[in-house]
């Protein structure tokens, strides 16, 4: 009896200790869902406050570091930007969305790191060999293979149109299509009216959809 109490009082405690630990990220959630209370937390050096906006952040902004830069490497970009968030956001006023404040913040970095990269050669490496054990394929018909070597030009094709791309307007694709931001907002991150982010995204399309129109094969 003793040892089914003791069994049934630690399987409280450890169900307290778990739903205290929820509670404790919901409670921290919570308080920042206030973007003013955040900034000023920021600028008073909040240590919570900056785990929350890393946790937010970090990967987003990776993201779009390395759509701009075309390159993996972004670690050390992705640092000099909360670096410089850290630095300056006593200096923010709220005129924007502070995600907007963010990412130009991003986009004035990558510009920096963009152009010491370019002196140093391509900035989209992607001559790099595959294994052969990672890149192999059971073709049982014409068709499938027909179909697998379409699929590798369309992927090459890809590959070039992007890399043949503008930073900048690697980055309207990411912020747009993938993020998710409005014209607006991305207008606003790089301080470009809302017609011209229009219509280069439209050419951007009108690139990918007319390469792809090319890919085909004679019956």
């Amino acid at each position: 009896m003793r040892y089914a109490l003791g069994k049934s009082w630690g399987a409280k405690k450890l169900e307290f200790s778990i739903n205290s630990e929820r509670n404790d990220k919901n409670d921290s959630q919570n308080r920042w869902n206030d973007e003013q209370r955040l900034v000023k937390a920021l600028a008073k050096g909040d240590e919570e406050a900056y785990k929350y906006l890393y946790r937010n952040y970090a990967s987003k902004i990776g993201a779009l570091v390395k759509s701009y830069l075309g390159s993996d490497d972004i670690d050390d970009v992705v640092q000099e930007v909360f670096l410089r968030i850290y630095k300056n956001v006593k200096k923010f006023r709220g005129e924007s969305k502070l995600s907007t404040w963010i990412y130009r913040i991003a986009i004035n970095v990558c510009n920096n790191m963009y152009r010491k990269m370019k002196g140093r050669g391509p900035v989209v490496d992607l001559t790099e060999p595959m294994d052969d054990e990672d890149y192999t394929f059971q073709f049982s018909t014409d068709e499938d293979v027909q179909k697998n070597v379409t699929n590798d030009i369309m992927y090459e094709k890809l590959r070039k149109i992007l890399e043949n791309l503008s930073p900048e307007d690697r980055a309207i694709l990411f912020m747009k299509e993938i993020d998710g931001l409005t014209y607006e907002e991305v207008g606003k991150i790089l301080d470009k009216p809302e017609g011209t982010i229009k219509s280069r995204l439209h050419y951007i399309k009108q690139t990918i959809r007319k390469a792809f129109k090319e890919v085909t094969f004679d019956e």
